[in-house]
């Protein structure tokens, strides 16, 4: 995500209002929700370009092996990207070890899969454990008002 330098501005300025609270000005303000939506729009784009590359690899994994070159590369990306490869994608960079760019990425995506269910199997038993005792909140002098 890249922000403008008048997007840089604003956020610079949006924490230090945060780190120091004070009254905003009504530029400020639409400054702030100005870019709390562009932000929210990258997210989206991002959100969208993502599903489409999922959608272009299983495309291409179904088509295999006639779109071996597209689909090693899409695979590529995608890791890149964070995509946590499927069982599907391992089953067939497996038919399609021969291919030394096969076998390199079926033992890259082998450990990332491997991460992906302990990660997932450490969040299930962490789940399980009872919470600790909660400190108690304090009320700090001057409230809202302040």
């Amino acid at each position: 995500m890249a922000f403008s330098a008048d997007e840089l501005r604003v956020l610079r300025r949006a924490l230090a209002i945060a780190l120091h609270p004070m009254p905003l000005s009504d530029e400020d303000v639409q400054d702030c929700l100005r870019l709390a939506g562009s932000v929210d729009e990258a997210v989206g784009e991002a959100g969208r370009l993502r599903a489409f590359l999922l959608a272009d690899l299983a495309r291409y994994r179904a088509a295999l092996p006639g779109s071996v070159t597209g689909y090693l590369e899409l695979l590529q990306d995608a890791l890149a990207a964070g995509y946590d490869p499927r069982p599907d994608d391992l089953a067939a960079l497996r038919a399609l070890r021969g291919k030394p760019l096969a076998a390199a990425l079926l033992e890259r995506c082998q450990i990332l899969a491997e991460r992906s269910v302990r990660a997932r199997l450490a969040g299930r038993s962490a789940a399980l454990v009872a919470p600790g005792p909660r400190s108690r909140l304090l009320a700090l002098p001057g409230g809202r008002a302040a």
